[in-house]
């Protein structure tokens, strides 16, 4: 069975580190999940990425899309992208009929202190002028199908719980 996974929240917020523990933890039961990452998506539909509204909604209809083809082919998809609009997120629920929102609350203080790619560095220094969060707004998801704390339990656990309910939906076999 195919379903989606999107995983939001603020840069820095553990999305990625949740994706390859969960795109791991599928493979090791024989699924073979595609991972949509918008860090390396972006490079290559956006190579000279402005970071604007116009631009950001074209990118996530891109990456909604993207999504929806792989799953109706019977993929399984991870998409690790923050999805600063609701909208975006909205456009993979409405395209995707087995699809969860998982909101990885991380507190911005801690994303700002991870830091992994120094995007909140940039920022600070007047080199990044729409970061979600800081310049841009985040619109945190108003029903997730799941919240994680990114900053009080490791990947596995939160991994842990993204499987319980994709087996309590009937979508991944226990």
């Amino acid at each position: 069975m195919s379903f989606a996974v999107w995983l939001t929240g603020f840069p820095g917020s553990g999305k990625s580190s949740l994706a390859k523990e969960l795109v791991g933890r599928l493979h090791a039961r024989g699924v073979d999940a595609a991972v949509l990452e918008s860090d390396v998506l972006r490079t290559q539909i956006t190579p000279f990425a402005r970071y604007d509204e116009a631009e950001r909604s074209m990118f996530y209809e891109i990456l909604a899309d993207l999504g929806a083809t792989i799953a109706e082919r019977g993929r399984p998809v991870i998409f690790d992208a923050t999805a600063n609009r609701r909208a975006y997120r909205d456009r993979g629920r409405s395209r995707i009929a087995h699809f969860a929102e998982v909101y990885v609350s991380t507190p911005l203080e801690v994303c700002m202190s991870r830091d992994p790619k120094g995007l909140y560095r940039a920022a600070r220094e007047g080199k990044a002028s729409t970061l979600p969060g800081v310049q841009a707004t985040y619109e945190p998801p108003l029903a997730p199908e799941l919240v994680i704390s990114g900053s009080r339990i490791t990947p596995e656990e939160a991994v842990d719980e993204i499987v319980a309910l994709l087996e309590r939906r009937g979508w991944l076999q226990k």
